[in-house]
């Protein structure tokens, strides 16, 4: 399988990873387009896309900690951060299984068109230019990420279906239906909000394809990103939402996040719609913080 390159447009420095990490938290509301067709490295057929799920299932953490921070030359070789040896997902709820991006040209390819559907603010002329370059940019901005942080301060969670016979019918990348950015900070501004703790785990771009919203797909990214911070000893979970999105915000406070913090009045005289802070606590016993 070919090496995926970013588009020779994008400019490296304008794709930091904290810049890229900068989206409020919400549900994608852009219309969905066809996902690419996949390349023949892709599409192994049934047998092919078993021994390849088995090939993810078997690699370990210490696996992914020791990978070259560029996508593998091989197709099977997509590296799994923090999956299990005997399942790959971190959840499993209602149908739908979220587990870690896999590092595969075509599944990378998806993930950037659902977050560019949920991110892409739509405009009057050359819509379709604009959104092809965004496009891109997010692409870049992910390939960015994951070559650059380290697997224990950033994983792309992706939801997809997981029942057994779309498991069989579709290429991997095809199942993925819902994606959300999960990274380690220490923003001082959100900081200040917390005790006790000189990090937490940031909660960020979560994007869910129009025709599965309303499915329980959000709520299995949030139950995932709970998992996935737990495993990595954090204490506090912390999102932005806008103020006026009330269904994102009732999302986050059915999950257990509560507001602490809003931004100014004056974020408004700039254009820009105003944010609140969500904040939650983890369930953490105390040999556990002891251990911190």
């Amino acid at each position: 399988m070919a090496v995926l390159r970013a588009p020779p447009l994008l400019l490296p420095q304008l794709l930091s990873p904290a810049s890229a990490s900068s989206h409020p938290c919400r549900r994608v509301t852009a219309a969905s387009t066809p996902a690419p067709p996949p390349s023949r490295g892709v599409r192994i057929g049934v047998h092919g896309r078993a021994k390849k799920r088995a090939q993810v299932r078997r690699r370990s953490g210490a696996e992914w900690r020791g990978a070259a921070s560029c996508l593998p030359a091989k197709e099977g070789q997509a590296a799994v951060a923090g999956g299990g040896e005997e399942d790959e997902y971190l959840v499993r709820e209602a149908g739908w299984g979220v587990r870690p991006m896999g590092r595969v040209g075509e599944e990378m390819r998806r993930v950037s068109l659902v977050q560019a559907e949920a991110f892409h603010v739509p405009v009057a002329l050359f819509n379709d230019f604009f959104f092809d370059f965004f496009k891109a940019e997010v692409l870049s901005a992910l390939i960015y990420r994951v070559r650059n942080s380290p697997p224990d301060r950033y994983a792309c969670l992706v939801a997809e279906d997981a029942e057994e016979d779309t498991q069989l019918s579709l290429a991997p990348y095809e199942k993925i239906v819902g994606v959300v950015d999960c990274t380690v900070q220490d923003e001082a501004d959100i900081l200040k909000e917390l005790k006790g703790v000189d990090e937490y785990f940031y909660v960020s771009g979560i994007a869910v394809l129009p025709s599965f919203r309303r499915r329980k797909v959000g709520t299995a990214l949030l139950k995932a990103c709970e998992a996935l911070a737990l495993q990595w000893r954090h204490r506090f979970m912390a999102l932005r939402a806008y103020e006026d999105d009330d269904g994102a915000r009732g999302l986050y406070s059915k999950a257990g996040y509560r507001v602490v913090s809003k931004d100014p009045d004056w974020v408004t005289w700039i254009g820009r719609r105003k944010r609140v802070l969500m904040i939650k606590e983890l369930p953490f016993h105390s040999h556990d913080m002891e251990r911190q």
